[in-house]
């Protein structure tokens, strides 16, 4: 499996956007897939946030994660996260997402970020809880439970 950037296959956004959509458009202020497809322009990045990140098999895409600004507006002062870590369902269970996020960590380090944050429904912390993720809080974000994570990465 390769780690790539998506600054590098840019004809993969769409897929990446339809992944995102499905899974949590409901939840967005995009109200169609192209406003997704837009939104997301911005992460064509390779050496500066926001910037997403692909897991690709044999050819196809298995597997994206975000870096990003601010992904929860009630934390203004909690500035880098990690959001839409997103593997295809045929995937899981594989451990892509624990490489994809150990990725994102070594980018993170190299852009000289500290600590960087995440929110999940799983309250018990999941994989993240696993990968040494410590648990902020317990909160209710746009209507859904969800537990606020943080890791320093110095």
């Amino acid at each position: 499996m390769k780690l790539e950037y998506l600054a590098d296959h840019p004809g993969l956004l769409p897929t990446v956007a339809q992944w995102y959509f499905e899974e949590w458009g409901y939840l967005s202020e995009e109200k169609t897939l192209e406003q997704d497809i837009q939104r997301l322009q911005i992460y064509l990045n390779k050496d500066k946030v926001p910037l997403i990140l692909l897991a690709i098999q044999d050819g196809e895409l298995v597997g994206a994660a975000q870096l990003k600004f601010r992904e929860m507006s009630i934390y203004p002062e909690k500035e880098h996260w990690v959001g839409g870590v997103y593997v295809a369902e045929a995937h899981r269970g594989k451990g892509i997402a624990r490489q994809i996020l150990l990725e994102l960590i070594a980018i993170a380090k190299s852009l000289k970020i500290e600590t960087l944050y995440l929110q999940t429904e799983h309250l018990n912390g999941g994989l993240y809880g696993r990968m040494g993720w410590m648990p902020i809080e317990q909160v209710n974000y746009r209507g859904i439970e969800v537990l606020v994570m943080e890791k320093s990465i110095r």
